[in-house]
């Protein structure tokens, strides 16, 4: 570890007072927006996902003050990264608000959610879900292979995946999808191409925390949910190749969870 000097820290502490100044200017909007759902819950979903919105640009501020102690100190910000951290999970709680954390949701489990935000584009959707996603790589990059957070990421980026499906509205999506004179076309398609392939590896990386660290039947469930939640998107859009190669797979991990279950029990 590089040996910090008080030259190199005075600069930091110099360059990055206005990004800490920032980040109290960004967590004051917070409290305003947090006071005017009090008062108002007809916009309680449009002003959730604002806040969501609200909690990235603070974390995107703190992985910079990050690079900066990075660039100046050579050495991380730990607390910077665990305020990020924090942020982030605050972004998707607000998010898991508005249209639940239910993985494998159906339309049914969404039909009082989703009116919340129909004033919403779908764009600004697609793009809240990539900068949710940047925001996540971006924290994992900066802790390194080795941190102590490796496994809770698993569930963050599950979460964040699983708020990115349930903002959707799967009929109309589907539509759109199909559709390709619709102005939603290109956004649909790129959304659903984003979930195809999240959707699968949030599975998997449960499966491994599983094998590799927790040994955890919950865990193993939570994959066997992801399974099935991408099983039913790939049914939604007529993947039934792949969707019965997924019933299949769903279906060794269900008497794997059951075989160790047992074992774990005797």
């Amino acid at each position: 570890m590089a040996k910090v000097t008080a030259e190199s820290r005075e600069q930091f502490n110099k360059d990055s007072a206005a990004y800490k100044a920032k980040i109290k200017e960004i967590l004051a909007q917070e409290k305003v927006l947090t006071s005017e759902i009090s008062k108002d819950k007809t916009q309680e979903g449009v002003l959730k996902l604002e806040l969501a919105e609200t909690m990235l640009y603070a974390a995107s501020v703190h992985i910079l003050i990050n690079n900066m102690s990075w660039e100046i100190m050579s050495v991380k910000n730990e607390d910077a990264l665990n305020d990020a951290r924090k942020l982030i999970y605050k972004a998707i709680i607000y998010l898991e608000d508005i249209v639940t954390n239910i993985v494998d949701s159906t339309p049914d489990d969404l039909k009082d959610r989703l009116p919340k935000i129909e004033s919403v584009p779908l764009e600004r959707r697609y793009y809240l879900t990539r900068k949710l996603g940047l925001t996540i790589q971006l924290v994992i990059d900066a802790y390194g292979d080795n941190s102590k957070w490796k496994w809770s990421f698993v569930e963050m980026q599950a979460r964040f995946i699983a708020v990115a499906k349930n903002m959707l509205d799967m009929p109309q999506v589907s539509k759109d999808y199909y559709d390709g004179a619709s102005p939603a076309h290109d956004i649909s398609f790129y959304y659903i191409r984003l979930l195809k392939t999240q959707l699968p590896k949030c599975a998997d990386s449960y499966r491994e925390k599983y094998e590799l660290s927790t040994r955890r039947i919950d865990d193993m469930r939570m994959g066997i949910n992801f399974l099935m939640a991408y099983r039913r998107l790939l049914v939604n859009f007529g993947d039934k190749d792949e969707a019965e190669e997924v019933k299949k797979k769903i279906q060794v991990w269900k008497s794997k969870m059951e075989t160790d279950s047992k074992e774990q029990k005797k």
